[in-house]
């Protein structure tokens, strides 16, 4: 009796039917990333052409930098076949400098028009999802990166001791963004523009570059501590217009990131932006506002053979290959951040150092 008892029992026990398995929970679209030591030397680029040569890549190299950032363009994709733009992404990847490179430091990017997919598209590029799974395959995100739970591909990332954060956001221009309003002849100061416009501001704020959602979480990100926030943007932010793609094509954007940057009294701001195929720094004039420079680098294989008007412009611009590099030296008491920009040549062609102290709103 008792052996049969005791086979009644682990009947009982074991033949009960298992419990459901429960699914992972997603990551968080707007969870804080995780803290990564502080780093001190961000190289940046952008406009790299996968059939050219980028030997500006090993130049960069020689500086030793903590992460390169690729700003957009990083591919020339301008395609509808997504087979094509894998095969061009395929081809950077086999570049012995850009095997270099990933092998040397953390790479992170964001994307501008011709990596998403064509040529000045915005959200109604039509394989934006399809674009948006191979770029984030080649860059290697991992399968919990909120990235792939979500809209778009903006991310940030934080680098911390325990005296000193900083922050790096990278935005996203192509999937939120709405039509660009072609110039359709409105008076302009043709002695300036001397070269065909492309697109006009646009005049009242019914039209978006970033996307509620991406703005919302752009609002968080900002709301954290840092010392220094770099944030990376595919086209130029502080230039005044120039009737190409910028910032200033949709200047209610523009007003309002200032705005966000005064109501979370985010201190340490610093654009950094691509796309035009040459280098420049530029100060956007702000009131109740510490300097905002947007420090362009544009032109891993890229050139232009002209750089257009920039009432904002403090230094360029570079028209040879080059990259971006700011160096952060965190052992003063007033840190000093130092924007520059290095050619092909490896020779500095610019050079501009300011105090930490000068990007931050006066303490009550």
């Amino acid at each position: 009796m008792r052996l049969l008892f005791l086979c009644l029992l682990v009947c009982l026990v074991g033949c009960q039917p298992d419990e459901p398995a429960r699914p992972p929970a997603a990551p968080s679209a707007t969870a804080s990333p995780e803290v990564a030591p502080l780093i001190s030397r961000i190289a940046f680029g952008s406009c790299a052409e996968e059939y050219k040569p980028q030997p500006v890549l090993r130049k960069a190299l020689r500086h030793d930098p903590d992460v390169f950032v690729w700003l957009g363009d990083n591919v020339y994709g301008d395609t509808y076949e997504m087979d094509t733009l894998r095969a061009k992404y395929a081809r950077l990847g086999r570049k012995p400098e850009f095997q270099a490179l990933r092998d040397s430091t953390r790479l992170l990017a964001t994307w501008d028009d011709h990596d998403y997919g064509w040529n000045d598209s915005g959200r109604h590029y039509p394989h934006k999802e399809a674009s948006k799974d191979i770029f984030l395959d080649f860059w290697q995100a991992p399968p919990d990166d909120p990235r792939r739970q979500r809209d778009g591909i903006y991310t940030s990332y934080r680098f911390a001791d325990d005296q000193h954060t900083l922050q790096l956001i990278l935005l996203d221009l192509r999937t939120f963004r709405d039509d660009l309003r072609p110039y359709e002849g409105q008076p302009v100061d043709t002695t300036a523009f001397h070269y065909g416009l492309d697109y006009w501001p646009y005049e009242t704020a019914d039209s978006t570059l970033l996307g509620a959602a991406q703005w919302t979480w752009l609002e968080e990100q900002l709301r954290q501590p840092a010392d220094v926030r770099l944030i990376a943007t595919s086209t130029q932010f502080g230039i005044s217009y120039n009737g190409y793609e910028a910032w200033t094509n949709f200047p209610h954007e523009q007003h309002r990131m200032l705005d966000l940057i005064r109501t979370t009294k985010a201190n340490g701001v610093v654009f950094i932006s691509g796309d035009v195929h040459y280098a420049e720094i530029s100060r956007l004039p702000a009131d109740n506002l510490y300097p905002i420079y947007d420090v362009t680098a544009s032109g891993l294989t890229s050139t232009w053979h002209f750089a257009t008007p920039n009432e904002n412009r403090l230094d360029g611009p570079i028209m040879e290959n080059h990259f971006g590099l700011i160096e952060v030296d965190w052992q003063p008491a007033d840190p000093t951040l130092t924007m520059l920009v290095y050619d092909v040549d490896g020779q500095e062609r610019i050079r501009r150092q300011i105090p930490l102290s000068t990007l931050q709103f006066p303490t009550p």
